[in-house]
């Protein structure tokens, strides 16, 4: 089936009970750094509890500003290297220990996808194969051990995945996933901005954007530049990465900063 057919079709259907099921090893994704639920607390898993919150508030449309499609939240940056990645995965098993949330980890990086292998799972068809409408959800979608999160590989590759992705049969998608579950919210891995144009695709679906900042290395003509393109979103937050840790002893030479901004106001807290 080509793109443009795929643009006439009818949303994929709901996840089943059909659905996939894989195990997380949650001890290798412990002494890997990666938040889990039965992980003790430690400084990067009680960062997380601060980066969620306003992020929960806006998906649940309790915040401080009415967003459509809340509770879609893309994860980015400007260049590779700089953690989204790492942060998708933890924001999404943070938010999976929320006793009124559930989440879906989409790895919407399709020129590069990661998700899979750093969770060490095989790799598998998922949005890609969706968007061609040649899989249903309940074929692609994968129910974790963590009883609150799925996630959405990216699934085959396609030579003409930016066009999948800015395609009308994205939109019904994005749409469907927004609104048949009140409880859901869903994390999108993106590919970084100033590389390819799915991220900037991406961004005009989504209610919030989390752009991820490396500390002491990307540089702020980047930033600016990576913010220009998604300067039509409503809701941009920024999140330091990789930034030393305080004077008092945190206990790690990591930390994590964050901002957030509505339409071209952004700041760094």
């Amino acid at each position: 089936m080509t793109p443009a057919a795929a643009q006439s079709d009818p949303p994929p259907k709901a996840p089943t009970a059909t659905s996939r099921q894989v195990t997380l090893d949650l001890d290798a994704l412990n002494a890997a750094g990666f938040v889990t639920p039965d992980s003790p607390r430690t400084h990067t898993a009680d960062q997380y509890r601060v980066i969620k919150r306003p992020l929960i508030l806006n998906a649940k449309g309790t915040g401080p500003a009415a967003l459509n499609h809340g509770n879609l939240i893309m994860v980015t940056s400007s260049l590779v290297g700089e953690g989204k990645s790492f942060t998708s995965i933890n924001l999404a098993m943070s938010i999976a220990m929320e006793v009124d949330s559930t989440v879906m980890l989409v790895d919407a990086d399709v020129a590069r996808p990661s998700v899979l292998r750093m969770l060490g799972l095989p790799e598998g068809p998922g949005l890609l194969d969706l968007l061609e409408g040649e899989m249903e959800m309940s074929d692609v979608l994968l129910k974790t051990n963590i009883d609150k999160l799925t996630i959405l590989p990216s699934g085959t590759p396609h030579p003409q995945a930016t066009e999948l992705l800015a395609s009308n049969s994205m939109k019904l998608l994005l749409d469907d996933i927004a609104h048949r579950y009140s409880d859901r919210i869903i994390i999108f891995d993106s590919p970084p901005l100033l590389l390819t144009t799915e991220a900037r695709v991406l961004a005009t679906q989504m209610g919030q954007v989390v752009m991820v900042v490396q500390a002491e290395k990307t540089l702020q003509t980047d930033v600016q530049h990576a913010l220009s393109t998604i300067k039509a979103c409503s809701h941009i937050s920024l999140m330091l990465n990789k930034a030393r840790a305080s004077a008092d002893g945190a206990g790690t030479s990591y930390g994590y900063g964050y901002g957030y901004g509505y339409g071209g106001e952004k700041r760094m807290a």
